[in-house]
């Protein structure tokens, strides 16, 4: 019987070629967005879990509030791993990282700028462990100079892995470092990137409790409840952070290492991290777009109801039962699914090279395994097949044996849950349309806001070479003796990237000095970094050359931090800083506030900020050149040739301060495209299912149009007819639509510190759109409806 039925489900599918076509577009295009973005969930949510210890590594993060401030870090001070090892035996061990770590190493005449190299602490492949190609966990780290690198670094550098074993290299500062092991290279889907390894120094700022700047993660001793442990660390802040940070709200947190990626949203994290709110999203999206297909074939399936109504009447007659008829149906919907799934298998083997390069993914096709992705996919087939098939199964195989035989459907009870299906597959589309203009406003939202400075036509540059730190001065005047190199300054960090780094101050209060430390960002620029940056001062004055005393003694301080502090007068009050060394306080004085400006993407609030001129080591290492709106590349051109002037050992690379910010928001930016092109298919599916409908009705409605124009009915008010009810499903789904996409998009806007209202011309817009395609799809149908001749629409049946 299942052959017969397999041979009948072929010859249809031969038989109604247009229909077929239709039907296998829509499910093949709809299982390949689903299989797509599925591939792309299982990848995100598997970050970090081909660590062998990945359910007892955790990060320890720090969480504080305060009047007029809180901290939020995922990193913590120095001391932090020895102190916890030290007071709570539920841990195994702990290392630290500080990502600061980048470094020019030289091996003979081959020279290479490792930027994702990392300090480390020696007891890193204790809680990590990654796979050896050479040496070993025990000695890789166990000696002062040495030095990890992955497989990818040793081949560009030293030749290869196997040989790259008690090789020798150079940093810029001429420190010796000895190769101790290679590493394979750290998978794509690990929250730590790095292409090399190296010890923190001895010592490494014991003292520093104030200073937040490395990440501290725990090895957990096996059986161990992290949040049993977790109950026990307010212990850790009255015993070592409350005599230092006194009355705030604090709290220690352990973070699962396998949650970082999609549930960490901190400040200063160590990657780009990505957010379990978009997988959910994603997950919907692919399960939604294939629910349109199905439901497309649904009504494209009851629309040609009406030429296999007479066959259903003959198997009835013959002896075949409603189950018979069934199953008949569904074999004819499952071959069909498993046609649209291989199709849809070589869609997203075509499309994973764009996609990977899209979303910056290492997707592949078998990811699951070969055995379980066939299984997966035939099981998605079957899924598919049964979702798409079982409607028009129990709608077709319910005709009566007479209505059948003359050709009468009957009965019109599952006209309803047809236009409810069409009402649906609208819904989302609007949704998924409105809310990517809605992501759209917001982008362009982000990426035109003043930010308080100017920062177009503002190159930076670092400056790996200590010696030619002391030569700032020097670097200057030369590259301003060209006209279009406007002003140059220095600084310690770049701006835009989200890595400036925190420290705890002791600010004078109406009672003079506070108790307890108060946490703002502190940032080391010179006397021309105002200038060059457009940055404007509210009150008080800048920083001075002249001299040592503001070198020495002075800082400035952003209006968001006089508020904090409630300061009704900022100018000459006293700020100390801890002294790491010896524990002293160095006092200096607020000279000047500046007018907020944002050092970090708008998904970040402005922060307290105090500026400080570098002391006499020349803490800062980065370059900012302002330069003229013409002639960029020569300009540039001739930045590079001074900087090989003073440092011809190094490689020169510089990057556009607009285009550090642009770059926090690229993973929105690919959302957006994302969330765009599923639309797109959201809104061609879901035409065809229009379509099908459409044609059902004017099957349904054949004599009433001929009546109609035997008295004189025009084709337009015809066409108006059959146009109605499908304009009144719209608004419906117009009316469900729209209230759902302001509560997604609210949510979404609501990750941003700044941003964009939700307008009504979004919904003006995507229902104007909407409306446009629908009536496109409608009229089509309607019009040939409309014109076929009454004469032939009127014969007797």
């Amino acid at each position: 019987m299942f052959r017969n039925y397999l041979l009948i489900a072929w010859r249809n599918l031969l038989r109604f070629k247009y229909y077929s076509l239709i039907n296998i577009a829509g499910l093949s295009i709809g299982m390949a967005a689903c299989w797509l973005l599925l591939l792309y969930v299982q990848r995100e949510t598997s970050y970090d879990n081909f660590l062998p210890h990945a359910d007892r590594i955790y990060r320890a993060v720090n969480r504080a509030t305060w009047t007029g401030g809180n901290l939020n870090l995922a990193t913590t001070s120095a001391p932090f791993a020895a102190a916890l090892k030290k007071d709570y035996p539920e841990i195994a061990q702990t290392t630290r990282i500080d990502p600061e770590g980048g470094a020019a190493l030289k091996y003979g005449e081959k020279k290479l700028e490792v930027g994702d190299m990392l300090f480390v602490d020696s007891t890193f492949f204790d809680v990590f462990s990654f796979p050896f190609a050479e040496g070993d966990a025990f000695s890789a780290l166990s000696q002062p100079n040495s030095l990890v690198v992955t497989r990818s670094l040793a081949e560009k550098l030293l030749g290869g892995a196997r040989d790259a074993v008690g090789k020798t290299v150079l940093t810029e500062d001429s420190t010796v470092y000895s190769v101790t092991a290679v590493i394979e290279d750290v998978p794509a889907n690990s929250h730590l990137s790095f292409s090399a390894l190296r010890l923190l120094p001895p010592h490494y700022n014991e003292n520093g409790w104030q200073d937040f700047n490395v990440y501290t993660y725990l090895l957990l001793q096996p059986g161990t409840d992290a949040r049993t442990l977790e109950n026990k660390l307010p212990a850790f802040f009255e015993r070592y952070l409350k005599p230092r940070m006194g009355n705030v709200t604090y709290k220690m947190e352990l973070q699962s290492v396998r949650d970082i990626h999609l549930h960490s949203h901190l400040d200063y994290e160590i990657s780009s991290n990505g957010n379990i709110l978009y997988i959910y999203i994603f997950l919907c999206i692919g399960l939604l777009t294939l629910l349109i297909a199905c439901i497309n074939y649904m009504n494209l399936a009851t629309a040609r109801a009406a030429t296999r109504v007479k066959e259903v009447g003959v198997r009835k007659s013959m002896g075949s039962g409603r189950e018979d008829i069934a199953r008949m149906f569904l074999t004819e919907s499952m071959l069909l699914t498993f046609f649209s799934a291989l199709i849809a298998m070589g869609l997203v083997a075509a499309l994973l090279p764009w996609f990977n390069t899209f979303t910056g993914s290492h997707i592949i096709l078998w990811q699951f395994g070969v055995v379980k992705t066939l299984g997966v996919i035939a099981l998605l087939a079957v899924f598919t097949g049964l979702l798409a098939g079982i409607y028009p199964a129990v709608f077709m195989s319910g005709f009566r044996i007479i209505n059948s035989l003359k050709g009468k459907m009957g009965g019109t009870s599952h006209a309803g849950f047809r236009k409810g299906l069409v009402t649906f597959q609208f819904i989302i589309a609007i949704v998924l349309t409105a809310s990517t203009m809605v992501a759209y406003d917001q982008l362009q939202y982000v990426m035109r806001k003043n930010l308080g400075f100017n920062k177009d036509q503002v190159l930076s540059f670092h400056i790996p070479d200590q010696q030619m730190r002391s030569r700032i001065p020097a670097l200057k005047e030369q590259l301003l003796r060209n006209p279009q190199v406007l002003s140059v300054a220095s600084a310690s960090n770049p701006i835009g990237r989200n890595d400036i780094g925190g420290h705890g101050y002791y600010f004078e209060g109406k009672n003079g000095m506070q108790n307890s430390t108060y946490m703002a960002q502190n940032y080391m620029i010179d006397a021309d970094y105002l200038k060059t940056m457009g940055i404007t001062l509210q009150s008080g004055r800048n920083f001075s050359d002249t001299g040592e005393s503001d070198r020495l003694h002075a800082v400035l301080v952003n209006e968001t931090l006089v508020k904090s502090l409630q300061w009704d007068q900022p100018l000459g009050k006293r700020v100390q800083l801890m002294n790491n060394a010896d524990g002293s306080r160095e006092e200096r004085i607020v000279i000047g506030v500046m007018k907020d400006f944002h050092i970090y993407s708008l998904q970040h609030k402005i922060a307290p900020l105090v500026l400080q001129m570098p002391g006499q080591a020349r803490d800062e290492d980065n370059i900012y050149v302002k330069v003229g709106k013409t002639g960029i590349p020569a300009t540039v051109a001739y930045i590079e040739n001074i900087f090989r002037t003073f440092d011809p050992a190094h490689e020169f690379s510089y990057s556009f301060v607009d285009q550090n910010f642009a770059k926090q928001y690229a993973g929105e930016q690919k959302q957006e495209v994302i969330f765009m092109m599923f639309a797109v298919l959201a809104l061609f599916i879901a035409s065809l299912g229009l379509f099908g409908l459409a044609a059902f009705t004017a099957v349904q409605r054949t004599k009433e149009i001929g009546v109609r124009k035997t008295l004189g009915a025009s084709t337009t008010s015809i066409v108006k007819l059959l146009s109605r009810d499908f304009l009144q499903l719209l608004l419906v789904a117009a009316a469900l639509a729209f209230p759902l996409t302001w509560w997604i998009m609210d949510r979404w806007l609501n990750h941003f510190a700044y941003h964009v209202g939700i307008s009504i011309w979004v919904f003006v817009l995507t229902g104007g759109t909407i409306v446009v395609i629908a009536l496109a799809t409608v009229s089509l149908h309607a019009f040939k409806a409309a014109t076929a001749n009454p004469v032939k629409s009127l014969r007797a049946e």
